[in-house]
C-alpha cells in the first residue's frame, strides 16, 4: 500500500477512487506515566513516555485506515491527513484520514 499526503503520485496514474479512508483510536494517559511528566515539567526535557504513547497510536491509526482502503480495493491512499483533539480530561483521539485510490505506474 502506498500512502502520501501527496495529491498526486509521480509516475503512476489513478485508475479508480473509493473516496474517503479514515482510521482512528483514542488513548488515554496512565497514571504512573503522568507522574513521570509532572517531574518532567519541573526539569524540562521531552516527555518520552507521551511521545511513545502517541507514536504508537498513530500507528494504530494509519493501520486502521490502511485496512478500510484494501478491504475498498484501493492500493494508495493519496492526500493524507492527521489530526488530533482533546475528547476528556487525559484522552486524545488520533486520526488519520485520505482518499483511497486504484493506482497503476505510467
Amino acid at each position: 500500500m502506498i500512502i502520501t499526503s501527496r495529491n498526486d503520485l509521480a509516475g503512476h496514474r489513478i485508475l479508480e477512487e473509493f473516496g474517503l479512508v479514515r482510521g482512528s483510536t483514542i488513548r488515554a494517559r496512565h497514571l504512573g506515566r503522568d507522574i513521570l511528566a509532572g517531574l518532567k515539567t519541573i526539569v524540562g526535557g521531552e516527555i518520552q513516555e507521551y511521545t511513545k504513547m502517541m507514536a504508537e497510536a498513530r500507528e494504530q491509526a494509519v493501520d486502521r485506515m490502511e485496512a478500510e482502503a484494501e478491504a475498498a480495493g484501493a492500493n494508495a491512499i493519496l492526500c493524507v491527513r492527521f489530526s488530533t483533539s482533546y475528547i476528556l480530561g487525559g484522552t486524545a483521539e488520533i486520526v488519520v484520514y485520505g482518499s483511497a485510490v486504484r493506482v497503476e505506474e505510467s
